[in-house]
């Protein structure tokens, strides 16, 4: 019925091409090994990891929500560009939204670094829905870490990820 679009971005040192490869491409794999407490894991329900695939996200034990099912929309392996959907799930905030699309650009930034943005629509089910500032700015929050978690990883293993 409406859809909410917020839009943030986070500086990182670490090269374009690099965090694509591991941030994007080797997400599923990575993030387990640097957050194994966050994330369970990720299943392939549909595809072969490609435009088209399916994959449910089984969250920790500590994460206050179980499971999120999205679809990847597209690759832009030459442009540093990554789409995805979140189809289901309780992310989906109590049944207020339809599903919520995210575009993630990287971009050369400062001294051979990169600026990661993010643009996230929220497709809202009704015009009064249950989304705040505050479970906005909380997601925002939670996705910042796991980017730094990983920039971490990535500063102390400077041999992973490279061409």
């Amino acid at each position: 019925m409406g859809a909410i679009t917020y839009e943030h971005e986070v500086v990182s040192t670490i090269a374009p091409k690099r965090l694509f490869k591991s941030f994007i491409l080797d997400a599923d794999n990575l993030i387990l090994k640097v957050l194994p407490q966050a994330f369970k894991s990720f299943e392939i329900v549909e595809g072969d990891g490609g435009v088209g695939t399916v994959k449910i996200i089984h969250f920790g034990e500590g994460s206050q929500f179980k499971f999120a099912k999205h679809k990847i929309d597209e690759i832009d392996e030459e442009n540093f560009v990554f789409k995805y959907t979140i189809l289901e799930g309780d992310a989906l905030i109590a049944g207020d939204l339809d599903s919520i699309s995210y575009v993630i650009k990287i971009e050369a930034g400062p001294d051979g670094g990169s600026v990661c943005k993010t643009t996230s629509t929220y497709h809202t089910k009704k015009e009064h829905h249950g989304i705040t500032e505050e479970k906005i700015k909380e997601g925002k929050e939670k996705a910042k870490a796991i980017f730094h978690a990983i920039e971490a990883h990535l500063h102390a293993h400077p041999q992973e990820y490279c061409d």
